[in-house]
């Protein structure tokens, strides 16, 4: 249930009307109720508005009284999918009484008066936030906090309902010790919202910045702008706004002039038709499987027809994201599945290569599918975390992120700089080379049509191999100057999918486990070579305990720190090392190329797993125990390779693995949301005692 309210404290707008004579805070209620709130209250002042936030249950939409929108923008800030704690931001230059905010990768990093900023305000607060449940306390100790003349110190909070430890607000004065502040008047400095704001984002709450872009949102003092500010409104055609706003705002260049031309169209026509976004994934999932097929049949007809429904099949993979953003329809299955369908259809697309390339006698393409889905993975690895640490990076003081000049810094500059030059060759440049999944569809299509399997399966290996070249080298050097740990802040137990084995290893803590998990990897990487350049691999069946033994030299590091520079790589070498030792036990025991294959794609579908939910902010998968961590899994391959059962041993493992994670995704999206609706909704004394 979410609850808007409207603070009524502290602003001149309070008892304007709007051109129908309607007063401004009623016109703004209605808005809320239009853009979802369930229930809309009226706080006089920041005291109220505690109270509510101790008594709420669900998210809380908070607005001043002197912000003139579109209902659209309100819906979205109430919908937005970045974070549960979102605030609106104008590109408006800042004016005094207003919060003035800095921005990092969408997150508002810094809040207060322009001044206190030091110029590197990027925008100015909305007058309108969305405050998560988790971050209610925070919003109840600012709310107290600020109604006192009192800036909150991000530090932990005391009991709930206790306001935390504050300083006076700029221009309040300090009071004596023992003393209670004196109150400081409704109207300065700045109004009720944005010293809430201000406060919040003193206490360290990661908000998220909703932009306004396309539709309108100012916020107005007086008759006179109020006037503008509805005729503004008034100006703009909201659901036409909506439409193009559905497609992303920085798109891969493929993206932008090939598909988001025209897919808005689609996006219209699927919304009428009552298309779901999850509908519109699960056609995008079939036209791709339809393009493998063609793949894998060949001929020119078929890889033209093939290439055609590759193109159309990304198409609707962008429709789906465009379409929830244009009907609101968020969900967290929703993203997962979005997620987990992209690689499996991309991966189903280098299935079918690789079987074209094979059946068209023009050499091993099952070997060439595996290592295209190896590299890309791992990639997406290093992306994910990267990632990550740039968000914590942003979220910390810049004087904590590392010292001031070198080349990191000098890189960390310049693709700033590139970011900001939207449109330009440079920025152009700077988001193809890195291989985008839409460069990559592209080249499949193109070079498939064009010449055969075998063709877009190397293309596909050397751009992604170049581009992991060029975006790992260019993140480590920016990483070693951040210095961020990230996996410290999560639980590096799960993101390196470590099982019981791992766990019960000794810690090695001066090799680190990024050197660590490297020479895992490379243990597995030589018996793989050796495997590939021997006439007889099944020769070769005594190293891989040898190298199972190197494997495990990876989960020496599972109980150490993980707070290096760049042990943000750490899940990815872990990654590395398991399917290359998979692969490497598969060729010397000799399963056919597809059993490979098949493999290491149900561990890629397991990992992107855990990725996902990282991204979505999500719980680890219910069965995850049950997966037996990447050394289990190793040793299994590798007690199967000892007794001459490779194939056997994998397709059993695999399988096992397959029905371990569809019965941990439907207990995860659909049993325990079911059994948590039923158990809310049961009346007091049907199969329980009544609350105390």
């Amino acid at each position: 249930m979410t609850v808007a309210i409207v603070l009524a404290a502290g602003t001149p707008a309070a008892g304007l009307t709007t051109a129908t004579g309607e007063p401004l805070a009623d016109r703004l209620a209605a808005q809320l109720r239009r853009a979802g709130a369930d229930e809309v209250r009226f706080a006089a002042n920041l005291d109220e508005l505690a109270a509510l936030a101790d008594s709420a249950t669900g998210p809380l939409l908070v607005t001043g009284t002197d912000l003139v929108a579109h209902t659209a923008v309100l819906r979205h800030l109430a919908t937005s999918p970045v974070g549960p704690t979102v605030a609106l931001v104008l590109g408006d230059p800042p004016v005094p009484g207003r919060t003035a905010v800095r921005e990092e990768r969408g997150q508002i990093v810094d809040a207060g008066a322009v001044d206190a900023l030091d110029g590197d305000a990027t925008g100015v607060f909305g007058g309108a936030l969305r405050v998560g449940v988790d971050d209610l306390p925070n919003l109840a100790a600012a709310a107290r906090a600020a109604a006192i003349g009192l800036l909150p110190i991000a530090t932990p909070l005391g009991p709930a309902g206790d306001v935390a430890p504050f300083e006076p607000a700029p221009g309040t004065g300090r009071p004596d010790a023992g003393e209670r502040p004196a109150p400081v008047a409704a109207g300065g400095p700045g109004s009720a919202v944005d010293r809430l704001v201000a406060g919040l984002a003193a206490l360290g709450t990661l908000i998220f910045a909703q932009r306004v872009r396309l539709l309108v949102a100012h916020r107005v003092d007086d008759a006179a702008g109020l006037a503008a500010a509805e005729a503004a409104v008034t100006a703009v055609d909201e659901d036409r706004a909506e439409l193009r706003l559905s497609v992303k705002e920085k798109d891969d260049f493929f993206s932008t002039y090939f598909v988001s031309t025209w897919s808005p169209y689609v996006v219209r026509l699927s919304a009428r038709l009552r298309l779901t976004p999850t509908g519109v994934t699960v056609i995008s999932v079939l036209f791709a499987l339809a393009a493998a097929v063609l793949f894998g049949v060949g001929g020119r007809p078929a890889l033209v027809s093939g290439a055609v429904l590759l193109y159309l099949g990304f198409v609707l993979d962008c429709v789906d994201g465009q379409l929830a953003r244009y009907t609101r329809h968020f969900s967290a299955w929703g993203g997962w599945l979005d997620t987990m369908a992209d690689r499996a259809k991309e991966y189903l697309v280098y299935a079918g290569l690789g079987f074209g390339v094979s059946h068209a006698g023009l050499g091993n393409g099952w070997a060439l599918a595996i290592a295209a889905m190896t590299l890309q993975t791992v990639r997406h690895m290093t992306d994910t975390w990267y990632g990550v640490l740039h968000d914590e990076a942003a979220r910390r003081p810049r004087a904590a992120t590392g010292a001031s000049g070198g080349i990191g810094d000098r890189l960390n500059a310049a693709s700033t700089r590139v970011q900001a030059d939207t449109g330009s060759l440079s920025y152009w440049l700077k988001r193809t080379v890195v291989f985008p999944i839409g460069e990559r569809w592209a080249l499949i299509a193109l070079t498939v049509a064009l010449f055969n399997p075998l063709v877009s399966l190397i293309a596909v290996l050397v751009w992604g191999a170049l581009a992991f070249a060029y975006t790992g080298a260019l993140r480590t050097l920016r990483a070693r100057w951040m210095w961020v740990p990230v996996l410290d802040t999560v639980d590096a137990t799960l993101h390196r999918d470590d099982g019981p084995l791992a766990r019960r290893l000794p810690v090695v803590r001066p090799m680190g486990p990024l050197t660590l998990a490297v020479i895992a990897a490379l243990g597995s990487a030589a018996l793989l070579v050796a495997a590939l350049l021997t006439d007889a691999p099944d020769g070769l069946r005594w190293a891989v305990p040898v190298a199972l033994l190197v494997l495990l030299v990876g989960g020496l590091g599972s109980g150490a720190a993980h707070n290096g520079p760049l042990d943000w790589l750490v899940p990815a070498a872990l990654r590395a090392a398991e399917y290359l030792f998979a692969i490497a036990v598969g060729v010397v025991g000799g399963a056919p190329g597809w059993l490979i294959f098949g493999y290491v794609f149900v561990l890629t579908v397991h990992h992107y797993d855990l990725t996902a939910r990282l991204e979505k902010r999500q719980a680890a998968p219910p069965l995850h125990p049950a997966t037996l961590g990447w050394e289990g899994r190793s040793v299994l391959l590798a007690l199967a390779a000892i007794a001459g059962i490779v194939s056997i041993g994998m397709a059993t493992l695999g399988t096992y693995l397959l029905v371990v994670f569809v019965a941990s995704a439907v207990l995860a999206w659909f049993v325990r949301p079911a059994r948590s609706a039923r158990a809310s909704a049961a009346p007091v004394g049907a199969g329980g005692a009544a609350p105390r």
